[in-house]
């Protein structure tokens, strides 16, 4: 939501100036138990995400990248090759979090447990604790071309081979009156 909605609100206001938009950011899965209530006409979530009787139209793809300290390891070189995240202290999002998921299964990686695992509540903390090298995370595209890694003690690098992805859309609940509605706006989320 931070990072896509403030590059988008403004053409859409413009485009639509009677459209009156509510906005309430919160957990995916919270998203979702509104939308199957009624009490939400849409949702900006992320693919892959299980959600029986959800539709949803695509806006865009949005490229999982790590965040590493600099002078760490995976801070140098090219891409990060496959299994080079063995053994690296990581932080992640806490457990609800759809990124969090979502970027282990990216790259094929299981979740580290226990309590030497570090984890955060929010993008910009994981940034802040990336920087004071306490290990390495996860960054969706969209948050680093807003900014969010603009830290002269974080590196982000790519993955090597096929990029890991998530896929950003528009979802409603299935048959909902509000569905040509929900298509209209990712289409102009798309452009």
């Amino acid at each position: 939501a931070p990072f896509l909605l403030p590059a988008t609100l403004p053409g859409l206001k413009a485009a639509y100036p009677a459209l009156r938009l509510f906005i309430r950011e919160d957990l995916t899965s919270r998203l979702i138990a509104g939308l199957k209530a009624g009490q939400l006409d849409c949702a900006v979530i992320a693919l892959p995400y299980a959600a029986s009787g959800i539709d949803h139209a695509r806006i865009s793809d949005d490229e999982i990248l790590a965040a590493a300290p600099v002078g760490h390891p995976l801070a140098s070189g090219g891409d990060i090759p496959r299994g080079a995240l063995s053994g690296v202290d990581l932080i992640l999002l806490d457990d609800g979090h759809c990124l969090r998921d979502q970027a282990l299964a990216a790259v094929d990686f299981d979740a580290p447990r226990g309590e030497d695992v570090f984890a955060a509540t929010s993008l910009h903390t994981l940034v802040q604790m990336v920087s004071s090298g306490l290990g390495v995370s996860f960054l969706p595209a969209m948050a680093v071309k807003a900014g969010l890694a603009d830290d002269a003690g974080v590196v982000i690098r790519s993955f090597a081979a096929e990029a890991p992805s998530r896929e950003i859309v528009v979802a409603w609940r299935k048959g909902s009156s509000r569905a040509s509605e929900a298509r209209l706006l990712a289409e102009a989320m798309r452009d």
